[in-house]
């Protein structure tokens, strides 16, 4: 039988459920069934919504490059970032993929005009006195190696903090770091496919 979960996940915690090294792993904050894996990733050092499930057909519809769909992430910045960096981003930007120049592709790109409602990191972010830290919110349909890191540092403003809020219409909404929540997969692939 196919379950699926979807998670916040926490800072500093491997996309997986097998340790390396010693670094916390998503067998440290969630049970699930040993056949249960993670759609995709998330970054070690970056935060938020994956999807856990034993349905093989689900990971490939997710992951696979011909399939399109809303990736959106909510990211913390090192300085003031302009408008104009703001547009370079929604127009695309190279950034260097496994060695190779790559161009991304559109994306909206736009500011949070208050702050985001997030739970607070453990650690925090490095705070500088007089360095601004805002919040800018992209929506990508693409998910590159570091995809997010490598466009903002392009453009002058590298990432303090990420993380993926939404994938299609399945959100973090009210799930806490560390939070389970399990679909039905009428729902699930009504949210993602809008099947």
């Amino acid at each position: 039988m196919f379950r699926y979960f979807i998670i916040h996940k926490p800072f500093n915690t491997l996309s997986q459920f097998t340790s390396e090294g010693g670094k916390k792993t998503l067998a440290d904050y969630f049970n699930v069934p040993k056949d249960i894996y993670p759609v995709g990733r998330l970054d070690y050092d970056s935060e938020g919504l994956l999807i856990l499930t034993n349905d093989k057909k689900l990971n490939h519809r997710l992951l696979h490059p011909t399939f399109k769909h809303e990736r959106e992430y909510w990211v913390q910045v090192d300085g003031a970032i302009t408008e104009n960096a703001i547009q370079q981003l929604r127009n695309g930007v190279t950034i260097n993929v496994d060695g190779k120049i790559y161009a991304t592709k559109k994306s909206t790109v736009e500011f949070f005009e208050n702050e985001p409602k997030v739970a607070i990191r453990n650690p925090p972010i490095r705070e500088r006195k007089n360095i601004p830290a805002p919040w800018i919110k992209m929506i990508l349909q693409e998910g590159k190696n570091r995809q997010v890191r490598k466009m903002t540092a392009s453009v002058g403003f590298p990432t303090l903090r990420l993380i993926r809020y939404r994938i299609e219409q399945i959100t973090l909404a009210d799930l806490q770091t560390g939070e389970m929540l399990e679909l039905s997969a009428k729902n699930l692939y009504k949210k993602l496919f809008n099947e």
